[in-house]
């Protein structure tokens, strides 16, 4: 019976000792997984913060290339139009020098209204100002207006730089043809008074 009883104890000592260490190794494994889970945690926050960033700096890249972009096509845009402008100034002062068709048609139209509104019985001196003369002052009217519209749009974009963004230079080859339109659009302003005042080839003497 005392046997019995002993062997009794030890066996409830044994399942006892036996619970215990389970009982550790449960709360072991639960510790380890618990440590695992907050590493896990903390590498996982780092990584979100860094995506963030990464995500930051590439909206502010793609921003400044947008302003780049735009900055871009602003200058190239306005070169563009000041280069046309320069173009146009030259041709003008070309067309002012050599009257133009429009000049030419002019001229012929007032001609032939001066041979239609003077009589045969007029004198020498009005056949040759109604023919003649005033068909060239007509000329020399029209030369005048393109002259003026030459030397109009070569100041203008002479000076378009200094209303426009600040350090932006203008191409040295705009300048030197705005400056052509100008020199061409004096020199057919010039002519033009020259011309229509009969201070240059004016009229022949009837007598």
């Amino acid at each position: 019976m005392a046997t019995k009883t002993a062997e009794g104890a030890g066996t409830g000592t044994g399942a006892g000792t036996e619970a215990r260490k389970d009982d550790e190794t449960t709360a072991a494994v639960d510790a380890r997984d618990g440590r695992a889970g907050q590493e896990n945690a903390e590498e996982q926050v780092p990584d979100a913060a860094q995506e963030e960033a990464s995500a930051e700096a590439s909206s502010g890249e793609h921003g400044e290339d947008g302003d780049a972009t735009e900055a871009a096509g602003g200058k190239a845009s306005s070169g563009v139009g000041q280069g046309a402008g320069a173009v146009v100034s030259a041709a003008l002062g070309l067309v002012s020098l050599s009257g133009g068709w429009i000049g030419t048609v002019a001229s012929a139209r007032e001609q032939l209204v001066g041979q239609l509104q003077t009589s045969s019985t007029a004198s020498v001196a009005r056949q040759i100002k109604e023919v003649y003369g005033d068909a060239w002052h007509t000329t020399a009217l029209w030369a005048g207006l393109f002259a003026l519209a030459a030397l109009v749009t070569g100041v203008v974009v002479l000076v378009r730089p200094a209303f426009g963004a600040p350090g932006r230079p203008q191409a040295p080859w705009i300048r030197s043809v705005a400056w052509a339109g100008v020199s061409l659009g004096v020199i057919g302003l010039l002519l033009a008074v020259l011309k229509y005042s009969d201070a240059l080839l004016g009229l022949p003497s009837a007598g």
